[in-house]
């Protein structure tokens, strides 16, 4: 099992050797614009523009709740694009968060990590404009990657 680690910094930016994947939450309504996209579109355009083509063509391909798209951003760095939040705006049924689709999007990003021999790299996911809680959220990280052997950093902004 690897520990969680937490670091002060910038999820963008990952501080490992190696390949890296950098994981974050999508909403299910094609939406881009707030939160951590800003940060990864600042720096690198095709993620956004994957995400967008691929709810574009979403009659036609496995775009949904639980799904997760990887996108090669450099040589040594991809951006997991994984669709764990219903909606954007907290209303009857709670906040975005769903819970079920994070752990599905956690438990196909880890086969991408392990294929790639790659290190994941986060924000706190699913804490920001989805509404979730790192008390919720941590162990479904540590369950679906640590312990299966990926080596996590979670960035705190500061």
């Amino acid at each position: 099992m690897e520990p969680l680690r937490v670091i002060r910094g910038d999820a963008t930016s990952p501080q490992a050797k190696g390949p890296k994947i950098i994981a974050h939450v999508c909403n299910d309504l094609g939406g881009w614009g707030k939160g951590f996209v800003l940060a990864l579109s600042k720096r690198w355009s095709e993620p956004e523009a994957a995400y967008r083509a691929w709810h574009r063509g979403r009659s036609g391909n496995d775009f949904a709740l639980g799904a997760v798209q990887v996108v090669q951003v450099r040589a040594d760095v991809w951006v997991a694009n994984m669709v764990g939040q219903r909606g954007i705006r907290t209303g009857s049924s709670g906040p975005p968060i769903r819970y079920e689709a994070l752990e599905r999007c956690l438990d196909a990003l880890a086969g991408h990590a392990l294929e790639l021999g790659a290190s994941v790299h986060m924000p706190r996911i699913g804490c920001g404009l989805a509404g979730g809680t790192w008390a919720r959220v941590g162990p479904l990280v540590e369950r679906a990657l640590c312990e299966r052997g990926v080596a996590v950093t979670v960035y705190d902004v500061g």
